[in-house]
């Protein structure tokens, strides 16, 4: 797990710098950093607009005395999503933006929901 956490830390930014000058070259600098700004702020007003949403879809299924698993999963991927749109580049923005749209995000609770239970099965996660 701490190789591929290594290889994540060298490869991500890499491959960021490579696509942030590139389209740099395409359309020129400071398009890309208005671009990479418009990003950001679109990206952290989104996250903010899920995450009220989802807060309150998970108050009201405590209030009727239900767990939010489902929404404490969204809850990570918008918070995940959040982040990564937050840092600058073309890949973390992509990958921010499909976890914080919720027809996307699906997609991800299924595997955050599996790597879960993964643990769980191994012991490295212990439920109460």
């Amino acid at each position: 797990m701490f190789r591929l956490l290594v290889v994540i830390m060298i490869v991500v930014p890499a491959i960021e710098i490579l696509g942030l000058i590139t389209v740099g070259g395409l359309i020129g600098g400071f398009e890309t950093f208005i671009l990479i700004l418009l990003t950001g702020f679109v990206g952290a007003f989104l996250a903010k607009n899920e995450g009220s949403k989802v807060m309150n879809q998970a108050r009201f299924e405590m209030s009727n005395g239900r767990v939010p698993a489902g929404s404490i999963l969204d809850g990570i991927c918008i918070f995940s999503g959040g982040l990564l749109l937050l840092t600058p580049g073309f890949l973390t923005d992509t990958v921010g933006f499909l976890l914080v749209l919720p027809m996307t995000r699906g997609f991800f609770k299924g595997w955050i929901l599996y790597f879960i239970k993964k643990l769980m099965s191994r012991g490295t996660i212990i439920r109460f």
